[in-house]
């Protein structure tokens, strides 16, 4: 048994119920709150374990509440109870319907007791259900070294976003980044240390960026920053921070290792960018050419070098 009272909101126009529904529950394992039918109902329905609907004459106005209750688009409403007479039949088969508990008035006080107790453990298990499928997607879009977003994750998120940005006439900006020289790292200290390594680096990308930015790891080494509602030179902003404070990093493995990254960065909107295929490509052909122009460094698209290394 719960360890306080369930609350219980009592819908109902005349609150002719209420003393039945208090001797039939029992104060130590229900309260019991009382309000008339109205908009305010969904409000304080969140604010109980379940709610008791009462029609009395007003059987079309409980049923466009309970319809309120309980939302069609996959989200979880509160409990709902509705205490209704045999008839009208399409009256509870409506309730049912919408996922409702019905007892016909007048009703047994055990019979009352069970559907409530029914009604409240299916709800808890339909909660524990949500929690265990919400940590299920947030699992299946995560890295499980760096705790970033993964590379399946990243290639949706940049469809949905290019998709946004061309409806909207809005901007849009992807860095791809690979660490220089990371296999040097694992072999001189192992793979563990350089999955530490990878780690420290995700940390500070998700710090250096905005909430509403995307931190991926690409593969590998290689990480992507995907940046809503962000122009060239903001990308061009974000990528000389993010290069500055990888350099700037502190890491255990050896006092003497010090962790740089080269960049390729592309914008949408931009001629030549007429895709989230073609965004992806631009920001990887930049990228290796800032490989090949010496590392460390950024390049945008068209291939323009920024920043000679040590700057």
């Amino acid at each position: 048994m719960n360890s306080r009272p369930f609350t219980l909101l009592v819908v109902d126009d005349s609150q002719s119920t209420l003393p039945r529904l208090a001797r039939a529950l029992g104060p130590e394992d229900f309260a019991l709150r009382i309000t008339a039918h109205g908009p305010e109902v969904p409000r304080l329905a969140q604010e109980v374990s379940l709610v008791v609907l009462c029609p009395g004459e007003d059987v079309p106005g409980s049923l466009a509440l309970l319809e309120r209750l309980t939302p069609g688009d996959g989200a979880l409403g509160p409990p709902v109870l509705l205490l209704a007479p045999p008839e009208p039949r399409q009256t509870w088969v409506e309730a049912l319907r919408r996922g409702a508990e019905v007892v016909f008035d007048p009703w047994a006080p055990e019979e009352l007791l069970a559907r409530v107790h029914r009604a409240l453990a299916v709800h808890a298990r339909m909660e524990a259900l949500a929690t265990q499928v919400g940590e299920l997607q947030r699992l299946s879009a995560t890295d499980g070294l760096t705790g970033v977003h993964n590379h399946r994750h990243f290639q949706e998120r940049l469809r949905e976003e290019f998709r946004r940005a061309q409806r909207y006439d809005d901007a849009l900006s992807l860095i791809l980044l690979d660490l220089d020289y990371f296999k040097d790292i694992n072999d001189k200290y192992g793979h563990s240390a350089g999955d530490g390594v990878l780690r420290e680096v995700a940390g500070a990308l998700t710090r250096g960026v905005r909430e509403t930015d995307l931190v991926a790891r690409y593969g590998g080494e290689e990480f992507a920053l995907l940046l809503p509602r962000t122009h060239f030179t903001g990308a061009l902003t974000v990528a000389e921070r993010v290069r500055r404070e990888l350099r700037a990093l502190k890491l255990e493995v050896d006092g003497a290792l010090q962790v740089t990254a080269s960049l390729g960065v592309s914008s949408f909107p931009h001629r030549t960018v007429l895709s989230p295929e073609q965004l992806l490509l631009t920001a990887d052909e930049a990228l290796y050419q800032a490989k090949r122009d010496g590392r460390d460094r950024i390049c945008l698209h068209p291939q323009l070098p920024i920043g000679p290394p040590g700057t």
